[in-house]
């Protein structure tokens, strides 16, 4: 008799739906689909994770601990037991901090698993206790969610479920149908209900051909966007004056700040008509519960922090979060989980350095206190991570001990000397929040874990008494482990218990009234108000009021490499997740390289004809596809990372604030090749 188990998808994704697993007598998952009793899945999953059971058993699945017995980068190696590679990886890691100290250990980890258990737990006791080098976690979304803190004091925004009450709806740097795909359906709906929906890109991709609007912004100009819309809010006054004097930090100092950004100046910096510029404002000014959708495309730009601050004040102008269906949206990340448990910082030892996750490359390079053991989780930093060269070179020392838990043979796993086989979502417990909707969600394990596979929790604590970690703490089991993290006194949790996930599966956070006001006791600044002017910022060396900063070709000239670059996101695949999944692979095809007609006929490039896209830190090699789809300037892939890296281009640099990656900051040039 077959059996069903909810689980719940693990990647770094907005929707973190809820699965229904189907699973045979043998113990085997057979079956998949969204949980049809899920207020937000609604029995539909993405092509991705309908195609999650060809991942879990993949002929490639790592089943066995290896040990390295050729080259690095070679991906040669022979199995042996966990008993042996524990002992192994411990003893290298003890010999180390006596030799070294312990910040040469850095563990690399990141969203391979959004689960809190095994993303955020067991794991950040075991290096701080330690004293290994801290990572910092910043390939994603740490630009904005600090620019939202310095304006809200807060990541929360809008229940993506009240949205169908929206009358105008900005996909601001998104492309719902391949990133959010649940977010598309609650979209129609309120567009059925009379909402226009408008997409501001610099890629005409597929939610912008959808779109009742597409303004195809220029890469990195958004905040300049932003301020031209308020100079033509205030100089037609069409604003909410008493909202503007009860709620908003700064508005006569923005006043001034926004009088140069007329249509016309915004117009000569955005790519925009001026009559776009203006129909646009117009729009957003006669639509009170108008609602701005922001992705993180507009924050991986080395101005990122600054342009989110500045998108994120718009609302406060026309009043907007007022209305239901009106207001902000990044993302709601912000739900009262209690980290001091999970973390358990009273059992850290000393204060080690921390670095950069998009920083790898250059931190495995250098030479003074050099980092010489890596712990990698949850993570491909080989494929994902900036100038991927230097990290790939970083990788090839030979006097590097380089441990990866991981699921399949990834690029990174070929550098490795120790290789865990890691268990997927469905053979481990963990808990779950979404970075968009606002539930809470128990993934209970629906099949036994293939071959010798372990969790990160359960390898932790094993490398922990290995270590001679004798705190109760290291002893945790996942489940004091999630009653921990909802032991809270946030009001978020108020009736969230690891015993009413069992038996619910899901639960939406706790609030008052029928309907998700996240500021309607005032928002969180210093100020209690929305921080136009964030005196913050003056400490951090910027500038405490939003304000639009041109991109700056700091290691690329302008001249030698003209051409923007963006890489964007993957129908089929996540980053470097599924990009080994057969069925994907067949209907993703090989990436494509978008050029404007202009940029092709001026460099003599035709369809299909291979093009070298290059610049100092690297170069790859893709077919152009001639469209209209990208605008003059700038050039667009999908990623498709186990195919081609595209990061070989991409820069170390980091955002303005909370020192991001800056993946969209890429100029480079392009020829015809053979």
């Amino acid at each position: 008799m077959t059996k069903e188990h909810t689980n719940i998808c693990p990647h770094d994704c907005w929707d973190t739906c809820s699965m229904t697993v189907t699973v045979d007598e043998s113990g085997k998952a057979v079956k998949i689909r969204g949980n049809k009793e899920h207020p937000v899945t609604k029995g539909f999953l993405c092509i991705k994770v309908n195609n999650y059971l060809e991942r879990v058993y993949h002929p490639d699945r790592i089943l066995y601990p290896m040990k390295r017995t050729g080259k690095k980068g070679e991906g040669v190696f022979e199995r042996i037991s966990w008993e042996e590679a524990i002992q192994l990886i411990t003893d290298k890691w003890k010999e180390t901090i006596r030799q070294y100290g312990a910040e040469a250990v850095l563990p690399y980890s990141y969203a391979g698993t959004m689960g809190l258990i095994n993303y955020d737990s067991m794991d950040r006791r075991f290096f701080g206790k330690m004293g290994a080098s801290r990572l910092a976690r910043t390939l994603c979304a740490s630009a904005a969610s600090a620019a939202l803190h310095s304006v809200y004091g807060t990541r929360l925004g809008v229940d993506p479920e009240d949205m169908v009450h929206s009358r105008l709806i900005i996909a601001w740097g998104t492309n719902t149908l391949h990133t959010n795909v649940h977010q598309f359906p609650i979209m129609e709906e309120a567009r059925r209900n009379g909402a226009v929906l408008v997409v501001i890109d610099p890629y005409r991709h597929e939610t912008a051909e959808k779109a009742d609007i597409h303004l195809q912004i220029k890469p990195g100009t958004d905040s300049a966007l932003a301020l031209g819309m308020m100079h033509v809010l205030i100089q037609n006054d069409q604003l909410d004056h008493a909202y503007i004097a009860s709620h908003l930090q700064g508005f006569e100092e923005l006043k001034k700040r926004v009088k140069p950004y007329t249509p016309a100046h915004v117009a000569s910096i955005t790519g925009l008509s001026e009559q776009e510029i203006i129909e646009f404002t117009q729009l957003y000014a006669s639509t009170k519960a108008s609602l701005i959708r922001c992705g993180f495309g507009p924050q991986r730009h080395t101005t990122g922090g600054e342009i989110i601050r500045t998108l994120a004040v718009l609302p406060a102008l026309t009043g907007a979060w007022q209305e239901l269906g009106g207001g902000f949206l990044l993302a709601n990340m912000d739900v009262g989980i209690n980290y001091e448990n999970l973390y358990r910082a009273d059992v850290y030892e000393g204060n080690p350095r921390e670095i950069n996750c998009a920083q790898l490359g250059s931190a495995l390079l250098q030479q003074d206190n050099p980092v010489k053991a890596l712990y990698v989780y949850n993570s491909n930093p080989a494929l994902v991570t900036p100038d991927a060269n230097k990290v790939t070179e970083g990788l090839l020392r030979d006097d590097l001990f380089t441990v990866v838990h991981e699921q399949h043979m990834t690029k990174t796993c070929r550098y490795a000397d120790i290789i865990l086989p890691a268990t997927t979502t469905l053979e481990h417990l963990d808990i779950h929040t979404s970075y968009w909707h606002l539930y809470v969600q128990l993934n209970e394990p629906a099949i036994a874990p293939l071959g010798e596979a372990k969790s990160n929790t359960e390898t932790f604590r094993l490398l922990a008494k290995a270590m001679g970690y004798t705190e109760d703490c290291f002893a945790d089991s996942d489940e004091d482990l999630i009653r921990q993290a909802l032991d809270s006194t946030h009001p978020f949790l108020n009736g969230i218990t690891y015993e009413t996930l069992k038996e619910k599966k899901y639960q939406k956070v706790s609030f008052e009234g029928d309907h998700f006001f996240p500021f309607q006791h005032g928002f969180l600044t210093p100020s209690k108000k929305i921080e136009a002017l964030a005196p913050q910022m003056k400490e951090l060396g910027l500038e405490p009021l939003v304000n639009y900063t041109p991109l700056e070709q700091k290691a690329e000239g302008a001249e030698q490499y003209p051409l923007h670059f963006l890489t964007v996101k993957a129908k089929h695949f996540l980053n470097s997740s599924f990009g080994n999944v057969e069925t994907l692979k067949k209907r993703e095809k090989e990436p494509v390289l978008y050029m404007n007609p202009q940029d092709a006929l001026s460099r003599g490039i035709a369809e299909g004809d291979q093009v070298k896209v290059y610049n100092d830190r690297g170069e790859i090699v893709l077919p152009a596809k001639i469209s209209e789809k990208v605008r003059a300037g700038v050039l667009v892939t999908p990623i498709n990372l186990w195919q081609k890296n595209v990061n070989v281009t991409t820069s170390e640099a980091l955002t303005d604030l909370g020192g991001g990656a800056t993946y969209y900051t890429n100029f480079v040039e392009a020829v015809k090749v053979g």
